[in-house]
């Protein structure tokens, strides 16, 4: 019999034409008077969008923070950190994808804790360890409207960019988790395709990277394997019902479902390189996780063989299907190939020179810790950069 703990995490979900009308009752539950939404300039601009929001909210309604940029950048994130102050807010709404959520969370906790970024997020200790530091500070309730499938809707860490330094700062805080979720389907359809994509495939990654992890449990497999299984069965027809929101809503409960089993999971070497490039070309991670993924599924298998049948068991019977017999990789492969999208890092700009740097970086990112098989030099990371180039 496995020996394992599973706690589960309150989360409220509301999915639907209807689901904003509970968004009132949510905020009266604790307390809120004064929420203020973040969001990027597209849902700003987005009237239609923006207006379902503030109706929700009603009274409660305390004003638009719209400076949320890809990445969170550390700069965006202290702008909306002193919007909150001076909003005088009590509870935050985050409209959009993982940035708009990451900045709600980030500027709430450096509200609460005190804008001294680089001593709250994840330091590496002197034997190599990572830790991060308790941040104990009450912090604004959070609410979610997301309009991308992305995990970050339901967790509690929070990366933002330090320009400065070329590095990601990560905050950890369970206080900042979402307190209710709301996916409504005018919001759902409001991303550009594309965004869907790339998200979706951010999600893809997290999720087998999840499976294959040595840490997971049968709770942890059932939401990891089904969220591959709504992923596989919707994204192929992103393309050709841009305007479908039952098909948008299945990808952002596969992104729920993701992000709740890589909590217990953790992640892998695609999602962790994916962050280090991202930041440093301005790249999607999305697409660069499901570039570098294949790849890092292979440098597992030694460790994984048994754990990526699920994934094959997830991936079989499904329209793009060559053999039901093909192995969790070949299928991983022939599930991008029906996406048209670019396969290699060298099709999007990335280049060669700066695959030590980036190897160097992704060697102090958390997730590198929950890989099935340890890398203990950024050397491998290099060579796995070369072979995705």
């Amino acid at each position: 019999m496995q020996s394992f703990e599973h706690a589960f995490t309150a989360l409220r979900l509301f999915h639907g034409h209807e689901s904003l009308q509970s968004l009132g009752a949510e905020l009266d539950r604790v307390g809120s008077r004064r929420a203020v939404i973040f969001c990027g300039k597209s849902i700003a601009r987005n009237t239609n969008c923006l207006d379902l929001v503030r109706a929700a909210l009603g009274p409660r309604y305390a004003g638009v923070f719209d400076g949320v940029m890809s990445h969170s950048p550390l700069l965006s994130v202290r702008s909306g950190m002193q919007f909150l102050a001076t909003q005088n807010a009590d509870a935050v709404i985050a409209v959009g994808g993982g940035s708009a959520i990451v900045t709600a969370r980030a500027s709430s906790i450096l509200l609460a804790e005190g804008d001294d970024a680089r001593q709250l997020c994840t330091q590496r200790s002197a034997d190599g360890s990572l830790k991060s530091p308790r941040l104990n500070a009450a912090k604004l309730p959070q609410f979610v409207i997301p309009t991308t499938p992305t995990t970050a809707c339901v967790k509690a860490g929070s990366a933002v960019f330090d320009a400065d330094t070329g590095q990601r700062l990560a905050f950890f805080d369970p206080k900042t988790r979402a307190q209710a979720l709301f996916i409504h389907p005018q919001l759902a359809c409001s991303a550009p395709p594309q965004l869907v994509q790339t998200a979706s495939l951010n999600t893809l990654t997290m999720a087998i990277e999840g499976l294959e992890s040595l840490t997971g449990d049968p709770i942890v497999d059932a939401l990891l394997l089904h969220s591959i299984r709504l992923l596989a069965e919707n994204l192929p027809l992103l393309g050709s019902n841009q305007d479908d929101g039952a098909m948008r809503g299945q990808l952002i409960i596969a992104a729920l479902m993701c992000g709740q089993g890589t909590d217990f999971a953790g992640g892998g070497i695609a999602a962790v390189l994916s962050h280090s490039i991202g930041a440093r070309f301005h790249l999607n991670n999305g697409l660069l996780g499901s570039m570098i993924l294949p790849h890092s599924m292979r440098f597992n298998e030694p460790i994984t063989a048994k754990r990526i049948e699920k994934v094959a068991y997830a991936l079989r019977d499904l329209p793009f299907n060559i053999h039901s017999s093909d192995s969790a990789i070949d299928l991983v492969e022939q599930l991008l190939d029906t996406l048209n999208i670019p396969k290699r890092l060298r099709d999007l700009g990335v280049t060669q020179d700066t695959f030590n740097a980036i190897a160097e970086e992704a060697m102090l990112n958390w997730f590198l810790q929950s890989n099935p098989r340890k890398v203990n030099e950024p050397g491998t990371l290099t060579q796995l950069l070369q072979q995705a180039w």
